[in-house]
Protein backbone atom coordinates (compact mmCIF):
# COMPACT_ATOMS: atom_id res chain seq x y z
CA UNK A 1 0.00 0.00 0.00
CA UNK A 2 1.37 3.42 -1.07
CA UNK A 3 2.03 5.62 1.78
CA UNK A 4 -0.68 8.67 0.53
CA UNK A 5 -3.49 5.56 0.53
CA UNK A 6 -2.05 5.21 4.18
CA UNK A 7 -2.94 8.85 4.91
CA UNK A 8 -6.28 9.00 2.85
CA UNK A 9 -7.55 5.50 4.93
CA UNK A 10 -6.20 6.76 8.38
CA UNK A 11 -7.95 10.17 7.76
CA UNK A 12 -11.44 8.45 6.93
CA UNK A 13 -10.74 6.65 9.95
CA UNK A 14 -9.78 9.00 12.05
CA UNK A 15 -13.15 11.35 10.90
CA UNK A 16 -15.16 8.47 11.21
CA UNK A 17 -14.54 7.68 14.78
CA UNK A 18 -14.58 11.23 16.18
CA UNK A 19 -17.64 12.51 13.79
CA UNK A 20 -15.40 15.90 12.98
CA UNK A 21 -16.01 16.96 9.45
CA UNK A 22 -11.99 17.41 8.53
CA UNK A 23 -8.82 17.48 9.87
CA UNK A 24 -7.02 20.42 9.01
CA UNK A 25 -3.31 20.10 11.12
CA UNK A 26 -2.13 23.65 12.74
CA UNK A 27 -0.98 22.01 16.23
CA UNK A 28 1.26 19.01 17.11
CA UNK A 29 0.91 17.91 20.51
CA UNK A 30 4.05 15.91 21.62
CA UNK A 31 5.25 13.41 24.19
CA UNK A 32 8.69 13.65 25.37
CA UNK A 33 10.35 10.43 27.05
CA UNK A 34 10.52 8.07 24.38
CA UNK A 35 8.94 10.38 21.74
CA UNK A 36 11.83 13.39 21.89
CA UNK A 37 13.94 11.60 24.42
CA UNK A 38 15.34 7.80 24.37
CA UNK A 39 14.84 7.77 27.92
CA UNK A 40 12.70 5.23 29.23
CA UNK A 41 15.28 2.43 29.20
CA UNK A 42 16.87 4.44 32.53
CA UNK A 43 13.03 5.58 33.82
CA UNK A 44 12.32 1.78 34.16
CA UNK A 45 15.45 0.78 35.73
CA UNK A 46 15.53 3.85 38.02
CA UNK A 47 11.55 2.69 38.57
CA UNK A 48 12.74 -0.84 39.28
CA UNK A 49 15.42 -0.11 41.85
CA UNK A 50 13.37 2.40 43.95
CA UNK A 51 10.32 0.04 44.26
CA UNK A 52 11.97 -3.43 44.62
CA UNK A 53 13.96 -1.30 46.94
CA UNK A 54 10.75 -0.61 48.92
CA UNK A 55 9.86 -4.12 48.91
CA UNK A 56 7.21 -4.18 45.61
CA UNK A 57 7.98 -6.34 43.32
CA UNK A 58 7.51 -5.90 39.85
CA UNK A 59 9.45 -5.99 36.76
CA UNK A 60 11.69 -3.59 34.77
CA UNK A 61 9.89 -3.78 31.96
CA UNK A 62 5.93 -3.58 33.37
CA UNK A 63 6.81 0.42 33.77
CA UNK A 64 6.32 0.86 30.08
CA UNK A 65 2.77 0.52 30.34
CA UNK A 66 2.60 3.19 33.10
CA UNK A 67 4.73 5.39 30.74
CA UNK A 68 2.60 8.76 30.53
CA UNK A 69 1.12 8.49 34.26
CA UNK A 70 2.39 11.29 36.75
CA UNK A 71 4.72 10.12 38.81
CA UNK A 72 2.16 10.06 42.03
CA UNK A 73 0.06 8.11 40.24
CA UNK A 74 2.33 5.57 39.41
CA UNK A 75 3.91 5.48 42.97
CA UNK A 76 0.29 5.38 44.10
CA UNK A 77 -0.75 2.15 41.69
CA UNK A 78 2.15 0.28 42.97
CA UNK A 79 1.88 1.00 46.56
CA UNK A 80 -1.80 0.10 46.33
CA UNK A 81 -1.42 -3.10 44.66
CA UNK A 82 1.57 -4.04 46.89
CA UNK A 83 0.45 -3.55 50.73
CA UNK A 84 -3.52 -2.68 49.99
CA UNK A 85 -3.84 0.75 50.61
CA UNK A 86 -3.62 4.15 48.82
CA UNK A 87 0.21 6.18 48.89
CA UNK A 88 0.42 9.02 51.70
CA UNK A 89 1.36 12.83 50.13
CA UNK A 90 4.77 12.27 51.40
CA UNK A 91 5.09 9.38 49.99
CA UNK A 92 4.78 10.46 46.58
CA UNK A 93 7.23 13.28 46.56
CA UNK A 94 9.69 11.46 48.11
CA UNK A 95 9.68 8.25 46.29
CA UNK A 96 9.30 10.36 42.92
CA UNK A 97 12.59 12.30 44.45
CA UNK A 98 14.36 9.30 44.89
CA UNK A 99 13.23 7.78 41.70
CA UNK A 100 14.49 11.11 39.87
CA UNK A 101 17.89 10.83 41.45
CA UNK A 102 18.51 7.27 40.37
CA UNK A 103 17.69 7.89 36.94
CA UNK A 104 20.00 11.07 36.73
CA UNK A 105 22.92 8.94 37.81
CA UNK A 106 22.45 7.38 34.68
CA UNK A 107 24.26 8.04 31.36
CA UNK A 108 23.13 11.02 29.16
CA UNK A 109 20.34 9.33 26.90
CA UNK A 110 20.59 10.56 23.09
CA UNK A 111 17.33 12.17 21.00
CA UNK A 112 14.96 9.45 19.27
CA UNK A 113 16.73 9.28 16.15
CA UNK A 114 14.25 11.21 13.20
CA UNK A 115 12.98 13.16 16.20
CA UNK A 116 14.95 16.66 15.55
CA UNK A 117 13.59 15.88 11.90
CA UNK A 118 10.13 15.99 12.97
CA UNK A 119 10.24 18.91 14.64
CA UNK A 120 12.05 20.57 12.21
CA UNK A 121 9.35 19.52 9.72
CA UNK A 122 6.46 20.89 12.25
CA UNK A 123 8.44 24.39 12.53
CA UNK A 124 8.94 24.64 8.68
CA UNK A 125 5.50 24.10 7.95
CA UNK A 126 3.97 26.66 11.01
CA UNK A 127 2.91 24.07 12.86
CA UNK A 128 2.60 25.21 16.98
CA UNK A 129 4.41 22.62 18.66
CA UNK A 130 3.17 21.76 22.20
CA UNK A 131 5.06 19.70 25.01
CA UNK A 132 2.32 17.36 26.40
CA UNK A 133 4.16 15.07 28.95
CA UNK A 134 3.19 12.73 31.81
CA UNK A 135 6.98 14.16 33.52
CA UNK A 136 8.16 16.69 36.18
CA UNK A 137 11.75 15.42 35.90
CA UNK A 138 13.37 19.19 35.16
CA UNK A 139 16.75 17.46 34.03
CA UNK A 140 14.78 15.78 30.98
CA UNK A 141 12.58 18.89 30.28
CA UNK A 142 15.30 21.45 30.51
CA UNK A 143 17.31 19.71 27.48
CA UNK A 144 14.75 20.10 25.26
CA UNK A 145 15.97 24.28 24.69
CA UNK A 146 19.36 22.67 23.39
CA UNK A 147 18.18 19.09 21.81
CA UNK A 148 15.07 21.09 20.12
CA UNK A 149 16.23 24.85 19.69
CA UNK A 150 13.40 26.77 18.82
CA UNK A 151 11.22 23.91 19.22
CA UNK A 152 9.14 23.82 22.53
CA UNK A 153 8.58 27.08 24.01
CA UNK A 154 8.28 27.76 27.88
CA UNK A 155 4.88 28.81 27.64
CA UNK A 156 3.54 26.11 25.81
CA UNK A 157 4.68 22.91 27.78
CA UNK A 158 2.20 20.95 29.69
CA UNK A 159 4.05 18.57 32.17
CA UNK A 160 2.60 16.73 35.47
CA UNK A 161 2.54 19.93 37.21
CA UNK A 162 0.00 21.31 34.89
CA UNK A 163 -3.04 18.74 35.24
CA UNK A 164 -5.02 17.11 38.03
CA UNK A 165 -5.24 13.85 36.06
CA UNK A 166 -2.33 12.22 34.36
CA UNK A 167 -2.45 10.26 31.16
CA UNK A 168 -4.74 8.15 30.13
CA UNK A 169 -7.54 10.95 31.13
CA UNK A 170 -7.51 13.37 28.49
CA UNK A 171 -6.78 16.37 30.22
CA UNK A 172 -3.15 16.35 29.39
CA UNK A 173 -4.03 16.75 25.60
CA UNK A 174 -6.65 19.02 26.33
CA UNK A 175 -5.19 21.54 28.27
CA UNK A 176 -2.79 21.21 25.42
CA UNK A 177 -5.26 21.98 23.17
CA UNK A 178 -6.14 25.23 24.97
CA UNK A 179 -2.47 26.15 25.00
CA UNK A 180 -2.06 26.20 21.25
CA UNK A 181 -5.70 28.03 20.64
CA UNK A 182 -6.64 25.09 18.58
CA UNK A 183 -9.43 22.46 18.38
CA UNK A 184 -9.32 18.61 18.58
CA UNK A 185 -9.52 18.32 14.97
CA UNK A 186 -6.61 20.90 13.90
CA UNK A 187 -4.10 18.78 16.77
CA UNK A 188 -1.79 16.17 15.71
CA UNK A 189 -0.79 13.98 18.99
CA UNK A 190 2.64 12.50 18.47
CA UNK A 191 3.07 9.94 21.41
CA UNK A 192 4.94 6.16 21.67
CA UNK A 193 2.54 4.68 24.61
CA UNK A 194 -0.63 3.06 25.22
CA UNK A 195 -1.46 5.35 28.08
CA UNK A 196 -0.69 8.40 25.86
CA UNK A 197 -2.03 7.43 23.13
CA UNK A 198 -5.28 6.51 25.28
CA UNK A 199 -5.18 10.23 26.00
CA UNK A 200 -4.99 12.02 22.79
CA UNK A 201 -7.69 9.77 21.18
CA UNK A 202 -10.11 10.92 24.07
CA UNK A 203 -9.26 14.37 23.59
CA UNK A 204 -9.78 14.02 19.65
CA UNK A 205 -6.32 14.60 18.33
CA UNK A 206 -5.33 12.76 15.23
CA UNK A 207 -3.08 10.32 16.93
CA UNK A 208 0.04 9.29 15.90
CA UNK A 209 1.42 6.30 17.88
CA UNK A 210 4.98 5.73 17.52
CA UNK A 211 6.59 2.26 18.93
CA UNK A 212 10.23 3.19 19.91
CA UNK A 213 10.19 0.80 22.88
CA UNK A 214 8.74 -2.71 23.65
CA UNK A 215 5.28 -2.30 23.80
CA UNK A 216 3.77 -4.14 20.01
CA UNK A 217 1.62 -1.92 17.56
CA UNK A 218 -1.37 -3.69 18.59
CA UNK A 219 -1.24 -1.85 21.87
CA UNK A 220 -1.56 1.27 20.30
CA UNK A 221 -4.26 0.40 17.67
CA UNK A 222 -6.47 -1.22 20.53
CA UNK A 223 -5.63 2.22 22.35
CA UNK A 224 -6.70 4.75 19.86
CA UNK A 225 -4.08 5.56 17.34
CA UNK A 226 -4.71 6.61 13.89
CA UNK A 227 -1.73 5.67 12.47
CA UNK A 228 1.18 3.85 13.64
CA UNK A 229 4.80 3.72 12.92
CA UNK A 230 7.65 1.35 13.44
CA UNK A 231 10.03 4.08 14.06
CA UNK A 232 10.53 7.84 14.51
CA UNK A 233 12.25 8.09 10.99
CA UNK A 234 9.47 6.16 9.29
CA UNK A 235 6.84 9.01 10.80
CA UNK A 236 9.08 12.07 9.77
CA UNK A 237 9.12 10.65 6.09
CA UNK A 238 5.46 11.11 5.84
CA UNK A 239 4.76 13.75 8.00
CA UNK A 240 5.09 16.44 4.69
CA UNK A 241 2.40 14.66 2.95
CA UNK A 242 0.31 14.24 6.32
CA UNK A 243 0.48 17.97 6.59
CA UNK A 244 -0.08 18.98 3.13
CA UNK A 245 -2.39 16.56 2.84
CA UNK A 246 -6.18 18.32 2.25
CA UNK A 247 -9.48 16.98 3.47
Amino acid sequence: MQPDTDIISAIERYLWRTGYSRLSPRAALIDMDGTLIDSMKWHTRAWHRMMTELGVECSPDEFYLYEGMTGAATIDLLIRRAFGRPATEKEKTELYELKTGYFNEYPRVATVAGARRMVDILMAHGITRVLVTGSGQPSNIARLDNDFPGGFPHELRITSHSVSHGKPHPEPYLKGMELAGAKPWECIAIENAPLGVESASRAGAFTVAVTTGPIPEEAMWEKGADMVFPSMEAFADLLPELLDKPT
